[in-house]
């Protein structure tokens, strides 16, 4: 069956229908790309009501208990018709810093969801994001102290491909890596594994970085901190809060410092139980720089080790803040307690990053990506900036 020739009388449709909304930071990226949420879905409280507050279309519940035909029934489309399919299941079980229990943890198997929502109502495109440990998550947890190579039942390979293995049974061209936000203008390092997905065999690729640390026209180069939060010092709205003690030691800790700025004698104190634990513990005590992007944004900027605090106050991010380095705009309300709000921002794919993966899909549809010429000059320099290239178009074949 030509699916291409079957769904040609929807080649102009822009809807994208979205799965594990959250807050929406990747349907606000594809907003701004040139699509059109049609309808949002989450099964977390707060995240529904964030999606409401903002006059958004809200499926709310379990996914696992929502039907496809729910959805195109919500929506007004038809099977074949979406432009686009986007989500990116919960990430916890294929965390590099977790257990790393793949889909042995219940919440791993909710990806098939999202393939049986990809099958039955067969978008155009789809995207799923995740962490970029879910690259390497093993299908079937063993602790290393039991694994055994020779054992067959212990080689079954990662999650990530029984995710291509599907979508492959479902005869969707696939492409994926990791990309870092900070290469799409956003303020902030942050690695997320993406993955794209082409009913119709198009030639699908992964944006290509339009920031960079070193460039000549300071539009291109990486943003900071300082550039998008600076102006807040005086009004920086909803915050959490810090303990006398971690506010004492946060207080001797330098701009762009951590735990490891405090005067000698203090850091075992400072640190308590966590000062003969492993681990580079650089989120400890951790103060941002104005002058450089932000580390990863995390659900809970207070914690004591994966602190996000202001450049030169005494005090974490605050939602604002963290809503400005995630690039929401200022009208975006959340909903919830403080805690909520930073999970669901701590949680969000970055809007800028979540633009460049638009544009990149709407390229491939309009056919507009590549300009043909009759050859690709040969010389170090066009090597030079084709090795470059790919920094964003790491298909994960290499």
């Amino acid at each position: 069956m030509n699916m291409k020739n079957d769904f040609n009388i929807y080649a102009n449709n822009r809807d994208v229908i979205s799965l594990f909304s959250g807050a929406m930071g990747l349907d606000i990226g594809l907003e701004r790309a040139g699509l059109n949420v049609v309808i949002g879905q989450d099964f977390e409280p707060a995240c529904v009501e964030t999606m409401k507050a903002n006059n958004r279309n809200v499926l709310a519940g379990d996914i696992r208990n929502i039907a496809p035909e729910t959805i195109l029934e919500l929506t007004g489309l038809h099977h074949g018709e979406p432009f686009l399919i986007c989500g990116g299941p919960p990430c916890q079980p294929f965390s590099t810093a977790g257990k790393r229990l793949g889909i042995n943890d219940p919440r791993g198997s909710l990806f098939m969801d999202f393939i049986r929502m990809i099958d039955c109502i067969r978008p155009r495109f789809f995207i799923m994001e995740n962490v970029k440990g879910i690259m390497s998550s093993p299908l079937k947890h063993v602790p290393a102290e039991q694994h055994d190579d020779s054992d067959p039942n212990q080689k079954l390979g990662t999650v990530l491909d029984v995710i291509l293995s599907e979508f492959d049974k479902l005869k969707y061209k696939t492409v994926y890596g990791i990309l870092d936000a900070v290469n799409y203008g956003v303020p902030q390092f942050r690695e997320r594994f993406v993955l794209i997905g082409s009913r119709d065999n198009e030639d699908i690729f992964l944006p290509f970085p339009t920031h960079f640390q070193m460039h000549q026209n300071s539009e291109y180069r990486w943003k900071t901190v300082g550039k998008v939060i600076k102006d807040l010092e005086d009004d920086p709205g909803e915050c959490g809060t810090l303990s006398s003690d971690r506010k004492k030691y946060l207080h001797m800790v330098p701009e762009g410092g951590n735990w490891r700025d405090l005067p000698e004698a203090l850091i075992p104190v400072a640190m308590g139980g966590a000062f003969r634990s492993g681990g580079g513990k650089v989120g400890f005590y951790r103060r941002l720089s104005y002058s450089q992007p932000s580390p990863t944004i995390t659900t809970a900027p207070a914690q004591k080790a994966t602190m996000l605090c202001h450049p030169i106050q005494d005090r974490p991010l605050s939602v604002k803040e963290y809503a400005r380095i995630q690039q929401f705009p200022d009208e975006w309300i959340f909903t919830g307690t403080t805690a909520a709000k930073y999970k669901q921002i701590g949680n969000a794919v970055p809007i800028g990053l979540a633009k460049a993966i638009g544009k990149a899909i709407i390229a491939t549809a309009d056919n507009t990506a590549t300009i043909t010429t009759k050859r690709f000059r040969g010389t170090s320099v066009h090597n030079r900036i084709k090795n470059a290239m790919r920094i964003g178009g790491n298909d994960g074949t290499d």
